[in-house]
Order: structure tokens, then C-alpha cells, then sequence
């Protein structure tokens, strides 16, 4: 069996408060799937362990003895979901600590084909706890993340595309959260402003992602680049993902993203760059 494991965007990125009790984040986020995407390949083995194994370009830093794939696994078992043991192999082309959501991908892929999709609340709580609290996004195609616990589903899905830039920075979501000091208001979700595409795109560029600045300090790199993609031809705004360092632009077609592409990899030739759209 080979499955599809997606990444993500956060097409905006607020926080609101410290959850003192959990010593995590209240954030809210509109985000998407896009088609850059993780292959993992699965088989049902008679041993007594697991084999988890990673390939590709983006392989070299995951931890493989404590890594999210694991994580799931043992945590499907001890809930009695699955009995059998598995080989999975992992083919990386989301880069790892890129505010991309690999690692949480992989996990919220494996559930979704263990579960058969029918994924109960105890269970994706026991999971946000082990995995991360972004667990829940992989579950969706498009929504407003309103708060840790909440998602709103959009009523239309929307195709956008996007070019991506990766300039090599292995950001830490722990540290990068820990230089938050200010904090955003709530914001209401009204799906009126969202109900078609231009809406929404206008909607989009009025808003932001409250980590980027913290990234931008530690890494100027960073806000070099998306002023700079922000300034190619068909380019709707620029913006960071998550906590970093993936840097991307919304573009009007795709012919427009691969034109941005091109200029990019000229002038940052070791970087990894790719287009992509939502699914």
C-alpha cells in the first residue's frame, strides 16, 4: 500500500494567548492542503517491531528512533486499533523544520488509513498530545483553524497555487514560540468574506503570520525572500508557513509561479524551490 501524505500552508497565522495549563499556544489560521506531498509506503510484517525508514532528500535529519510515524503507531496499538506489526518506508520531499507540517502529515495519514477516516475524539486528543496540536489540520482540505481545539470547514474549496522557497534553515517551532511576547485579538470567522475566490484572496492579503517577524530577526535571510517573491510578476502577497523557514507567494496562475521559480533558482541556486497548488 503506498499513501499520499500532504503538506500544508498557513495561509495566515495569529496567536492569541499562552495556555498556561498545557504550555501551549492558542493560535488561529486560515490554512490549505497542497500537492506536495510524502510517499509512505506500508506493509504488514510478522515481527514483533516495527521497521520505520526514512529516504530522500529531506531524510537525513529525522530522528529515526523518536519520530512522529513511531509515535503513531505505538499509540494505534496500545488503543487496540491495530494488533500487526508494519514496515513503512518514508520518501521525504516536504522539508523537515520548515513550518510545513511534515512530520504531523505523516502521523494524520497513517491514522486516516488505520482508522478508515473514522477517527474518534478521545483518540485525536491522546494523538494532538504525542504528535502536536496542528495534528488536526491533516484532516482537512481548507478551514479556519479558530482555535486548539475548533475548525471551521470552508463550503468551497478554492484552487491556489503557490511558489515555495526553502532556503535551508532548519527552524524550532518550541524556540521560535518562545520569543512570542505580544499576542493578537480573536478575530471573528465570517464566511461571507470568504464565499468566493477573490474574496478571500483579497481578505488574505490583509493579514499575516505573528511569527514571522521573530524568524525575520534570527534569519534575515528571510525577509529578504519574501519581499523579493513578493515582487514577481502575478504574485497576490508573500508570506512564511507556521514557525518557518518555508517562505512562499500566492500566484495568480501557475505559469506565473513557475516564472517567479525560475528567477528565484537563478538567483539562489542551492535553495529548494517547487510550485505547487491546494488539492
Amino acid at each position: 500500500m503506498e499513501l499520499k501524505s500532504f503538506s500544508k500552508i498557513n495561509l495566515s497565522l495569529n496567536v492569541n494567548r499562552k495556555l498556561k495549563k498545557i504550555g501551549l499556544h492558542d493560535i488561529e489560521s486560515y490554512f490549505c492542503l497542497i500537492d506536495l506531498f510524502d510517499k509512505i509506503k506500508i506493509k504488514k510484517i510478522q515481527n514483533h517491531k516495527d521497521i520505520v525508514k526514512f529516504k530522500g532528500k529531506f531524510s537525513k535529519n529525522i530522528n529515526k528512533i523518536n519520530n512522529s510515524v513511531i509515535d503513531t503507531l505505538s499509540t494505534l496499538r496500545e488503543r487496540n486499533i491495530i494488533s500487526d506489526y508494519y514496515y513503512v518506508l518514508v520518501s521525504k520531499k516536504i522539508p523537515v523544520f520548515s513550518g510545513m507540517g511534515g512530520g504531523t502529515s505523516n502521523a494524520a495519514c497513517l491514522i486516516k488509513y488505520f482508522t478508515k477516516k473514522k477517527i474518534k475524539k478521545n483518540l485525536l486528543h491522546t494523538l494532538d498530545k504525542k504528535i502536536g496540536s496542528d495534528l488536526k489540520l491533516f484532516l482537512y482540505k481548507q478551514g479556519f483553524l479558530k482555535n486548539i481545539k475548533t475548525i471551521n470547514v470552508f463550503k468551497k474549496r478554492y484552487r491556489l497555487y503557490f511558489l515555495l522557497v526553502y532556503p535551508n534553515i532548519r527552524c524550532s517551532t518550541k524556540y521560535i514560540y518562545s520569543k512570542v511576547t505580544r499576542y493578537s485579538r480573536k478575530s471573528k470567522y465570517d464566511y461571507v468574506k470568504i464565499n468566493n475566490k477573490n474574496k478571500f484572496i483579497n481578505f488574505l492579503i490583509e493579514k499575516n503570520n505573528d511569527l514571522q517577524k521573530i524568524v525575520e530577526n534570527k534569519y534575515p535571510i528571510i525577509k529578504k525572500l519574501i519581499k523579493e517573491i513578493g515582487q514577481k510578476k502575478g504574485c497576490y502577497f508573500s508570506r512564511m508557513t507556521g514557525s518557518g523557514s518555508v517562505c512562499y507567494g500566492m500566484f495568480k496562475t501557475k505559469k506565473t509561479a513557475i516564472a517567479a521559480l525560475k528567477r528565484i533558482k537563478a538567483k539562489y541556486p542551492k535553495y529548494w524551490v517547487s510550485v505547487a497548488k491546494t488539492i
